[in-house]
């Protein structure tokens, strides 16, 4: 089971760390251990308010779809590392997250 630790940051001001099940996507583990993360299109890769960066572990990633790469192209704060936690899927590898600062959600923008 890969540690997942995620640095402090509004949703979880002390930062947090938990184990997660290996094949889970990371948006699920993120969800069930209490952080709130927006997934605003229901992880179906439609928008990038999942956005994380990967700040351990990205290697032993599979590589983004086209379609996530299209997706990232619109989040707050791109970096090399950034990923959809929606399309992450976790294998053995212990993984360290930073989560932006802020999102681009449209909906919750113009409603």
């Amino acid at each position: 089971m890969p540690t997942i630790t995620i640095a402090p940051h509004p949703l979880c001001p002390d930062g947090a760390s938990f184990e997660a099940r290996s094949g889970a996507f990371l948006c699920d583990a993120l969800l069930r251990n209490g952080i709130a993360l927006e997934h605003a299109c229901e992880k179906s890769c439609a928008c990038s308010t999942c956005h994380v960066i990967i700040r351990e572990g990205f290697d032993s990633l599979d590589a983004a779809s086209d379609d996530e790469e299209d997706q990232l192209d619109r989040a707050w704060g791109l970096q090399p590392q950034s990923r959809l936690a929606c399309q992450v899927v976790l294998r053995q590898a212990d993984l360290a997250l930073e989560l932006p600062r802020y999102t681009v959600n449209l909906a919750r923008e113009n409603g």
